[in-house]
């Protein structure tokens, strides 16, 4: 029996691996956007306070080689490509090496747990550009669904949250807060999308798994982008912070759900930022890592590619909502729509 696909492609979001890449990245990522050139100096900052090297490209490295031990563990024999939207490797070389290596219909795992416009559909749109690009044979690439309530992306995420309580004094281990943090995007973004539905079903299943009660925890954003008089999603963590009472709320745990790897947003707006008005709160903070290269994560990456290889394979999924659809409707997901700019049309 022929294989459905024969390849698995990675697609992230890529990241500058020296100071000289900064400013040629992040225009890469702003390029079209309703960002001010004042706000793409300010990240670059970020970028130049850790030498200019996002740590983004090699931890997704560091999941491929995870990953490929674990298909070879479970006799999976399936070529591992990589393609990024905004930095090397680019997606339309990706697919052009694959092209040349013979690879035709491929999966497309796309590093994030979410549905929206940028988590999402645009990883779609990039793959169709980038197949334009490639012209005649570009191989096919079918997205695996979002994965937001798989058991073991709940069971890789609690462990991590749980090791965070533990790292707190011993006497503020037995209640403290958990803020849920996920990239913060726009209002009229979220509104076309399940983002926020399904961050909140991700933190109620991490915080139930580890007997939180409901006003123990609770889902906050970071990173916000864009003009100030454009709504987002809030509220921002580190406002969230200094809503907290120290007297009542002594020890907070900040649990970065809505990204799979420790990257720069995570390094800079939680290591920093968060701690830092953590410490002028009063509050004593602990940050979970993500999910990264942790055992449970990569088998479950293994676990969505072999349900689409085998139709008999479980699909799993906990929760509201059950496991999410392989195929996005035409209609999924739209682009934000900006005060002052047209919206984009569906592709």
């Amino acid at each position: 029996m022929t294989a459905p696909y024969d390849a698995l492609l990675f697609i992230s979001f890529g990241g500058p691996e020296g100071p000289d890449d900064v400013i040629p990245f992040l225009e890469n990522v702003l390029r079209g956007r309703n960002v001010p050139r004042e706000r793409l100096l300010e990240v670059a900052e970020h970028y130049n306070h850790f030498g200019g090297v996002s740590p983004i490209n090699a931890q997704v490295r560091d999941l491929i080689a995870a990953v490929q031990a674990d298909f070879a563990a479970h006799d999976l024999a399936l070529p591992i490509y990589w393609g990024n939207r905004n930095w090397k490797p680019y997606l339309p070389d990706t697919l052009a090496q694959m092209k040349a290596d013979g690879v035709r219909r491929t999966l497309g795992f796309v590093v994030s747990a979410y549905s929206s416009y940028s988590s999402c559909r645009q990883y779609r749109e990039n793959i169709e550009a980038a197949q334009r690009q490639v012209g005649e044979d570009a191989p096919n690439v079918d997205k695996i669904r979002v994965f937001y309530n798989h058991p073991d992306f709940i069971a890789a995420n609690s462990e991590q949250v749980r090791t965070a309580i533990q790292s707190l004094p011993a006497a503020l281990q037995t209640r403290p807060f958990v803020a849920f943090t996920a990239h913060s995007i726009p209002s009229s973004m979220a509104a076309g999308c399940d983002y926020e539905k399904q961050l909140g079903e991700t933190a109620r299943l991490v915080a139930e798994s580890l007997g939180l009660v409901p006003d123990q925890w609770r889902v906050v954003y970071q990173s916000r982008s864009g003009r100030p008089e454009d709504p987002w999603l809030d509220p921002d963590i580190c406002d969230f912070i200094r809503t907290l009472n120290p007297e009542t709320d002594p020890a907070l745990v900040i649990a970065p759900i809505g990204f799979l790897s420790d990257h720069m947003e995570v390094l800079f707006d939680l290591d920093e930022q968060a701690a830092e008005v953590s410490a002028e709160h009063g509050i004593t903070m602990a940050r979970a890592a993500t999910v990264g290269i942790h055992p449970r994560f990569v088998g479950m990456i293994r676990q969505l590619v072999q349900e689409r290889l085998n139709p008999e394979a479980p699909r799993e999924a906990i929760g509201l909502y059950g496991p999410n659809w392989d195929v996005c409707a035409a209609n999924c997901c739209p682009a934000p729509v900006y005060p002052g700019r047209p919206s984009r049309p569906a592709t």
